[in-house]
């Protein structure tokens, strides 16, 4: 497969390493300790097109291709992947789902403004017994005239406290299994829809998790997306491409671990020379290349099988299974190379680890992505 960037795709990684650099970094650290959303960022990205990077410009989007949002992904997400994950889910779990599924009404209504970045979008699918079984759903809607009465809970939601819109995946008709789910569309502020505390997590800090609850919240029935009974359709298909979002965002931090643990190793001296003449260093910055440029490829690959409209599940799958794992590894061994100044804040690489942990969680843990790639070598 031909991984030479078009012009365009490297203006946009250029532009996305840019605004990293300048916009995201010099306050990560400080909103990684005080756990603090980065709305001033997320609204500076809206505005470059980072928020709705594959949604036509019909609808608000920039209208760039999913190879091009990897490269973007992979800077934004180097620098903060809790800035990353933001992203991602506003372009992979909401917007890509609205506009392939929705009513024309719904793109114009909502997915323009978050397209355009003036709105924020989250994707509520889980729950306290349907996390890896997404067909657990237990949040039921029942219609009531021209009107969906919801009621439930939903966990570990991104964007949970901050976004204005949510995609509630619910049962409506509990005989029919997983084929008796829809996908609504929720505005915040809707009576009988609360959010919970915010999430004390391991990393991510500044981007919000929280839960969500719906209490007799009465949705409009023109707000389903797609049909009834398509929800648990919707939110597989829609996890297929967020699946590439997070593998983009576990590359970012492989590679900042990477690019971290290189310049540690040519400037930090031991035994009378730079640790980087110490073999033991130079194999684990060997294999914490070779893991990122696998991922890497990995990645692209799905990413080009999207744009060229060809099945990428299996492919997707692959690419979130190793890239998080990549993810992992190399910030163990970037906080292994930094010695006790990797166990400190004021070098990174120990909030590279633990933000790395979460991408073998979120869109399908690494077990799940497993029995993806299983079931599709053996149909």
């Amino acid at each position: 497969m031909n991984f030479a960037f078009t012009e365009d795709q490297l203006m946009v990684q250029e532009a996305a390493r840019e605004f990293a650099e300048k916009e995201i970094a010099p306050t990560a650290v400080e909103r990684d300790i005080q756990c603090s959303f980065p709305y001033e960022i997320i609204k500076k990205m809206g505005e470059l097109g980072f928020m709705g990077m594959m949604v036509s410009p019909d609808y608000g989007g920039a209208g760039y291709d999913t190879v091009s949002y990897v490269l973007a992904m992979m800077e934004i997400s180097k620098v903060d992947a809790s800035c990353g994950v933001i992203m991602s889910v506003n372009n992979s779990l909401v917007c890509w789902g609205l506009e392939q599924y929705a009513s024309e009404h719904i793109k114009q209504k909502y997915l323009l403004p978050l397209a355009q970045g003036t709105k924020l979008g989250a994707f509520a699918l889980s729950e306290p017994e349907a996390g890896s079984d997404a067909t657990n759903q237990r949040t039921y809607a029942e219609k009531d005239g021209d009107h969906y009465v919801l009621n439930g809970i939903k966990n570990w939601i991104t964007n949970g406290i901050s976004a204005d819109y949510f995609l509630v995946v619910a049962q409506t008709d509990k005989e029919k299994a997983h084929k008796g789910i829809t996908t609504f569309l929720v505005e915040k502020g809707t009576p009988g829809f609360e959010h919970g505390k915010k999430e004390d997590k391991l990393g991510i800090h500044s981007s919000d998790t929280c839960s969500l609850t719906f209490s007799n919240c009465r949705v409009p029935v023109e707000n389903i997306i797609w049909e009834e009974g398509k929800g648990f359709n919707f939110a597989m298909n829609t996890l297929n491409g967020g699946r590439i979002g997070i593998a983009s965002q576990a590359l970012g931090i492989a590679l900042a671990s990477l690019e971290a643990s290189v310049k540690y190793a040519k400037q930090r001296k031991s035994f009378g020379t730079e640790i980087a003449n110490h073999q033991a260093i130079q194999f684990k910055l060997a294999d914490m290349s070779v893991r990122f440029e696998a991922a890497k490829a990995l990645t692209l690959q799905a990413a080009a099988l999207k744009d060229a409209h060809k099945s990428y599940v299996k492919e997707s799958a692959m690419a979130k299974l190793y890239a998080s794992k990549a993810a992992v590894e190399n910030a163990l061994e970037a906080v292994q190379i930094h010695g006790g100044y990797g166990y400190v804040r004021e070098y990174l690489v120990e909030r590279y680890l633990r933000d790395a942990k979460i991408t073998e969680i979120y869109e399908g843990t690494s077990e799940i992505q497993k029995m993806v790639i299983a079931r599709s070598l053996l149909q």
